[in-house]
């Protein structure tokens, strides 16, 4: 886990080149990798919609009055996620480095700038290198960056492995669907083993900085330019050094700062979590709070599994699989769109824009990055 995240001026060339690939292989560039995410996800909700919309969906629609109101509800719900986003990634920095002078919006604008790459790729994996770029830009050593983001996957992860059994216990009578039952379980086995690896990493420093010399010995070959291998090394072993300090700094004298940051992850994960009860009393349907809550739960188990780009189609089949047990099928198009559209439209549109002016292109962190 962790050769993934830590990268130097040099090792940016590798690390920025491991992440495309990821992508190019399937995809050509990341402008396919655009196009199959939101081509793909837009599929989906139009197979959705055909399926499930009929004349008593158009009837509801006609007779029962929608309350646009909870719709802008729920996308400043969607706001407030970002802003705690970026306060809890504040907060990891500063704890990280005492020297780190970044307020909340800096931080926030930081989470905006990565929704876009996270939006495209696997596992949203794509937009913790543009975290650690930006916050190493902002003054922190690529180590300490990596390890505030790695905190916060940390964070994310005990969030949600807590969350799982109270998911399943409401859910344990809904899912009938085994495809969902499978993808749960795909899941919670790589969240418990990147979790395991992650532990490993930082208490195997030496292999850690070993397993990276080897990868970048291997990778060496798919970029033009000579690269000085001492300097390499000598970079790897102090940025592993400043990863494995961070982490132990976590774990013994910046205990208090993990502990309010687990409260923001609480937060701002139930916020987000909100936003589907929102859209189901904008259509005049029970809130389902705690079903909700709970179905969000399962969802981000089955998306941050490595499968298409922006899990786009993953997505909208899991929400209508999980809320067409709580709300029939007659509103489920209805829903999968404005669901969709709130959570990730809007992120990708953000994440772009803000994205395109740190960078000054959409594709620019992905691409000319590498070759600079």
């Amino acid at each position: 886990m962790l050769y993934f995240k830590i990268t130097t001026k040099e090792i940016y060339h590798y690390l920025r080149y491991r992440i495309i690939v990821d992508v190019e292989k399937k995809h050509g560039t990341v402008k396919i990798s655009i196009a199959v995410s939101v081509i793909l996800s837009i599929a989906i909700i139009l197979v959705i919609l055909k399926l499930t919309i009929s004349h008593t969906t158009l009837e509801y629609l006609t007779v029962n009055k929608i309350q646009y109101e909870y719709f802008l509800a729920a996308i400043f719900l969607n706001i407030m996620y970002w802003f705690l986003w970026g306060t809890r990634l504040k907060m990891l920095c500063t704890a990280v480095d005492k020297k780190m002078r970044m307020g909340i919006w800096g931080s926030t604008k930081i989470v905006l700038a990565n929704l876009f790459l996270a939006g495209i790729t696997p596992s949203m994996a794509g937009g913790e290198p543009v975290r650690i770029y930006l916050l190493n830009k902002n003054g922190m050593s690529i180590g300490g960056a990596t390890a505030a983001v790695l905190g916060e996957r940390l964070l994310d992860a005990m969030f949600i492995l807590i969350c799982i059994p109270f998911a399943f216990f409401v859910f344990k009578n809904h899912i009938d669907v085994e495809l969902i039952r499978t993808g749960l379980s795909i899941g919670v086995i790589v969240f418990v083993a990147c979790i395991i690896l992650f532990v490993y990493a930082i208490k195997n420093p030496d292999k850690t900085k070993s397993f990276l010399i080897f990868l970048e010995s291997k990778l060496r070959r798919f970029f033009r330019r000579r690269i000085d291998m001492k300097k390499v090394v000598d970079r790897i072993n102090r940025e592993v050094d400043d990863f494995n300090k961070s982490m132990k700094f976590f774990a013994k004298k910046g205990r208090k700062t993990f502990l309010l940051c687990g409260v923001l992850t609480v937060l701002f994960w139930s916020t987000g979590f909100m936003i589907p009860s929102m859209i189901l009393l904008g259509l005049g349907l029970d809130p389902f709070i705690v079903e909700s809550y709970s179905a969000q739960v399962l969802l981000l188990v089955i998306v941050m599994m490595p499968t298409t780009p922006g899990s786009s189609g993953i997505t909208e089949g899991s929400v209508a699989g999980l809320y067409s047990v709580l709300i029939g099928r007659n509103l489920i198009g209805v829903f999968v769109l404005l669901f969709r559209l709130i959570t990730y439209y809007m992120n990708l549109i953000v994440g772009a824009i803000f994205q395109y002016k740190i960078f000054r292109s959409v594709a620019s962190f992905s691409l000319d990055m590498i070759k600079k």
